[in-house]
Order: structure tokens, then C-alpha cells, then sequence
């Protein structure tokens, strides 16, 4: 009957309507989620009968379902935070966690470290990285990122790279190990690290001793030295030659004695390797090398590779997704980078709740790379991505489904009518 078949269409619009109501409704509840996307309800017709049989044509509408839920992949704005473990994904890509369920991936990056010193986060869940080497080179190895050992062992100096310039006009000057200061032309001072991670520092003194040719000595202070040295008398640890050519540019090195002695447990025959370049005997061209010019002498920089002993002072993460971590020394050292997920279909991810998804088949498998690889976005530092709802428009989305919730009720309220008139007919 078709005035039954009325009935059956309209419950229908009500139900999908219902149904639609709730995508809304969840998509307004989460608002305020970070990383959220938002759903779209997207209804189908149900299966119609014809009038004129397999012939098609004329035929009856059998009401309406939802068929699909798809899910609003865009992208949400990012607001800024004072987390440093705060992050967000500038683009296309998922953080892999570490869930109950196996591997989930989420676009909610506020995280946190754990009391294990593990990344992960608000429920505890670990999120996934690249790991890196003891000396901070990130490798392609992924695994949970934490922060392992929060203090480095003392380094002790090995080489010091010099800088500088020897005034050619000087006259020649005998050197006297006694009073270093008032018998060689030019000193400086330099700061290494013995076996122990000690600071101590070390003075060079320069002497001409012919044109073009001239003598170093490495020296510390008496309270330094191994042995009976006293304080304020300088003890000789290195010594060499420097010999120029005849356009002031350094010709070769020659290495004499090298053994630092320091006391205090730091123990004996310590060898720092100090070097003013690459000469031209090293096969380099004396332009990025210690020269000897017709100006005052004068040191334009110096660098040494040891260190103390030093503990975690603090954390950050770049724009690259790369975890570092500064200690009180002032050596920092890369931890971890960031793993990124990335999908051939994103709308085909299962919500798992909890700000997760996981693989399906209609996603495909994730895809792991580093944060700006082959299409996968950046990651933003103290910063988080929010909702992608758009409350004016989920609020025309609700009217839009009121309005149609109410017009198929009107559609029962008139069948309603019209089958009491059929029932009064017999009266």
C-alpha cells in the first residue's frame, strides 16, 4: 500500500537524519580537540522499486540511509605554545605512537616526557623516532625516543686549531724559560681539558729565530704540572718550529716535544696536537693558515674538542623535528628526530578514539620518513596544531539537519492523516 510505503520513508529520512545529526554533533564536541578532523555525513537513496519491472524507468524512491562518514583530512591552525615538547604538523603526515593496539598515528603532538625519559603522550603512550649515535648523528633506526644518559663524560683535548698572525718586523729574541713573558715576542693563552676532564690553561709563547723562522713553546703553570712544579713558575709541554716563505705564508710545522704532564690525577704523556693550518708541505695553500705579515702579531681565533664532564641543562626541538639536548658545559647533542607517518588514502584511517588512528585497508601501510621527506610536512616547535571544525559552519550543517528532521516528521504527521481518512471510510 502506498500510503505504508510513505510510512517506511519517512522513518527512514528520520533515522539518516538522526544519524547526520550526530556527525555534527560530534564534530561541535570536538571543537576544542587538538588535532581533530572533523566528518562529513554523506546520505544515499535506498534501493527503488519500478513500475515497469526490469524495463526501468518510473520508478518509486524506497527513502534514504547514511552511506558514508567521510573525515575532513584538512589542515587545522596552529597555535603557538611555551611547551618546548609541544609540536606540530606543518602538512601532510602523522606522529606514530606506540599503543596497546600496536601502531597508532595522531595529529594531537602535545607531548611530554615520562619518568623514564621517554617521549610520550597524554596517555602515557610512547611516541616513535630516529634514533641517533652516542656522538648525535641521526641514523634511520625507529624506535621510542628518550633521553637515555642525562650526563656526558669528560673528553679530554687532542688538538688545538690556531689562528694567527706573526709580525715579520720583529727582531730576533732569545728565549728564556724563566721569564717567558718579557723574553719571546708574542704569547697567547688557550684552555684545554686533560684526561679527566680538568679545564687547565695553557700559554704559547713564539720566539724569532731567523727570518721566516720561529720557535714555540707550550707552556702551564707550575700548580698545573706533574711533579714539583710551583706556582707561578711555567713548565715546558710542547714545542716546535713554524717556517714561512718569503711571502709570509705558513711553509711547514715541525712538531719537537709534545707531552702534557698535568697533576692532580690527570695523568702523564697527554698529546694535544696543535696545529696553525694547513701548510703548504700539507698540501694546502697557506690562505686559511697562520701567517707572517708585515703587521702586529695578533691571534684571530682558536678551537679545541674537549670538554668537561657535564650534566642535562635543558631540551628543544627544532623545525626539523630533531630533539637536542643542551648540557651546562655548553656542548649540545642531537637525541632523536621526530618520525613521520604518511598514507596513500588519509580519509581511509580507523578512528580508534583518543586523538589515534590506525592502518586499514582502505588507508594503506604507513610510509616512515623524516619531518619535509617526499611530501610529508614539517614539524613546528612549541607550537600545536588545533581542530579543524569550523563552528559557523557545523552550525549551518545543524539547521540544515533540523530542517530536514522536521520535514520528514511532517512527511509521517501527513501519512499519519491520510490513513485515519482510509480507516473512516467503513464508518
Amino acid at each position: 500500500m502506498g500510503i505504508l510505503r510513505s510510512f517506511n520513508v519517512g522513518v527512514s529520512g528520520l533515522s539518516a537524519m538522526g544519524q547526520g545529526l550526530s556527525v555534527i554533533s560530534d564534530n561541535i564536541a570536538n571543537a576544542s580537540t587538538f588535532g581533530f578532523k572533523s566528518s562529513r555525513a554523506e546520505f544515499q537513496d535506498v534501493l527503488a522499486s519500478s513500475l515497469k519491472g526490469i524495463d526501468g524507468g518510473d520508478q518509486l524512491g524506497a527513502g534514504v540511509k547514511l552511506g558514508h562518514v567521510k573525515a575532513i583530512m584538512t589542515q587545522g591552525d596552529v597555535a603557538r605554545t611555551e611547551s618546548i615538547t609541544d609540536l606540530a604538523i606543518n602538512g601532510n603526515g602523522f606522529f606514530r605512537i606506540e599503543a596497546p593496539f600496536g601502531p597508532g598515528f595522531t595529529r594531537d603532538g602535545s607531548l611530554n616526557f615520562d619518568k623514564e625519559g621517554h617521549l610520550v603522550n597524554g596517555d602515557g603512550y610512547k611516541v616513535q623516532g630516529f634514533q641517533a649515535t652516542e656522538s648525535g648523528k641521526i641514523t634511520n633506526q625507529i624506535g621510542p625516543i628518550k633521553l637515555g644518559n642525562t650526563t656526558i663524560p669528560a673528553k679530554a683535548t687532542e688538538a688545538v686549531n690556531l689562528r694567527m698572525n706573526l709580525d715579520s718586523r720583529v727582531n730576533v729574541k732569545q728565549f728564556d724559560p724563566n721569564d717567558p713573558e718579557n723574553t719571546s715576542n708574542f704569547s697567547h693563552s688557550v684552555t684545554v681539558f686533560d684526561n679527566v676532564g680538568t679545564a687547565r690553561l695553557v700559554t704559547v709563547y713564539y720566539n724569532k729565530t731567523a727570518n721566516n723562522n720561529w720557535d714555540y713553546k707550550a707552556m702551564v703553570d707550575g700548580k698545573d704540572a706533574s711533579g714539583e712544579g710551583l706556582d707561578g713558575k711555567m713548565v715546558e709541554m710542547a714545542s716546535g718550529k713554524l717556517v714561512f716563505n718569503e711571502k709570509g705564508v705558513l711553509q711547514s710545522e715541525i712538531e719537537g716535544t709534545n707531552a702534557f704532564n698535568f697533576n692532580k690525577g690527570a695523568g702523564q704523556g697527554q698529546k694535544i696536537k696543535l696545529s696553525w693550518g694547513e701548510s703548504i708541505t700539507e698540501g694546502g695553500t697557506g690562505l686559511d693558515a697562520t701567517t707572517q705579515y708585515g703587521s702586529d702579531s695578533a691571534i684571530a681565533r682558536h678551537t679545541q674538542d674537549g670538554s668537561s664532564a657535564a650534566t642535562l641543562a635543558s631540551l628543544s626541538f627544532n623545525d626539523d623535528g630533531i630533539l637536542t639536548a643542551v648540557y651546562d658545559n655548553g656542548e649540545s647533542r642531537d637525541i632523536a628526530s621526530i618520525a613521520i607517518a604518511k598514507f596513500e588514502n588519509n580519509e581511509g584511517l580507523f578512528k580508534v578514539g583518543k586523538n589515534l588512528f590506525k592502518e586499514s585497508r582502505k588507508s594503506g601501510q604507513a610510509a616512515m620518513g623524516k619531518p619535509g621527506e617526499s611530501g610529508r610536512g614539517s614539524v613546528l616547535s612549541k607550537s600545536i596544531e588545533l581542530s579543524n571544525v569550523d563552528i559557523a559552519t557545523e552550525f549551518v550543517e545543524l539547521m540544515k539537519a533540523q530542517r530536514n528532521f522536521s520535514a520528514n516528521a511532517k512527511t509521517l504527521q501527513t501519512s499519519d492523516q491520510m490513513l485515519q481518512e482510509v480507516l473512516q471510510i467503513k464508518r
